[in-house]
């Protein structure tokens, strides 16, 4: 899989892909203080997207922050909360309904980006990196160049807003889920402390 083939799975599934552009946002997040420095948890930061700034005028809609690992694993960190308040941790009925459209979103982007043989568990899960809990599950399709790609979601309520975590890797660059694994382990601590 290309570099940019891997670009284009990030936009495909990042979801609001229509109006992402780069921009400017702060390193420290207003609501929920979570800092986004140059380097998190051995990823480095590679740009971030403010849904509320134009093109996209959608406050709701919150900011992605975007990092790389040293394997190359693609990780993303969207803050965001709909214009109203949202519960704490990952098992109430405002986290829950949200990721189920979170799963809906990512299986029709991965369906517009031409993949095909999308999978998922029946059933998600609940995955904990450090202190925090998050409703999660893994999903992939495979691209038009035959190659199985992957993605990790992670979604909880954290300071009245949804943290939304995805990690995607490739079979193509010889990635794994336990390199997906180690790199959630290293990163959401340091994000989340």
């Amino acid at each position: 899989m290309t570099s940019l083939a891997v670009v284009a799975l990030l936009v495909a599934t990042a979801g609001l892909a229509w109006a992402q552009t780069q921009s400017t946002a702060p390193s420290t997040h207003g609501g929920t203080k979570l800092a986004f420095p140059a380097t998190l948890g051995g990823a480095t930061f590679d740009r971030s997207v403010n849904y509320a700034a134009p093109p996209a005028n959608s406050p709701g809609q919150g900011i992605a922050y975007y990092y790389s690992t040293p394997k190359r694993l693609i990780i993303s960190v969207q803050v965001f909360d709909l214009g109203r308040r949202i519960p704490a941790g990952s098992e109430n009925p405002t986290v829950t309904g949200q990721f189920n459209n979170e799963v809906t979103s990512a299986e029709q982007q991965f369906k517009f980006a031409g993949y095909t043989q999308f999978q998922k568990p029946s059933v998600p899960s609940t995955c904990t990196y450090g202190a925090i809990s998050f409703r999660c599950v893994t999903y992939s399709g495979v691209t038009q160049g035959n190659q199985r790609v992957f993605s990790k979601l992670l979604l909880t309520g954290f300071r009245e807003n949804f943290v939304k975590i995805r990690v995607d890797w490739s079979q193509a660059h010889q990635q794994t889920s336990a390199d997906a694994d180690a790199a959630l382990q290293a990163f959401v601590p340091a994000l989340m402390k």
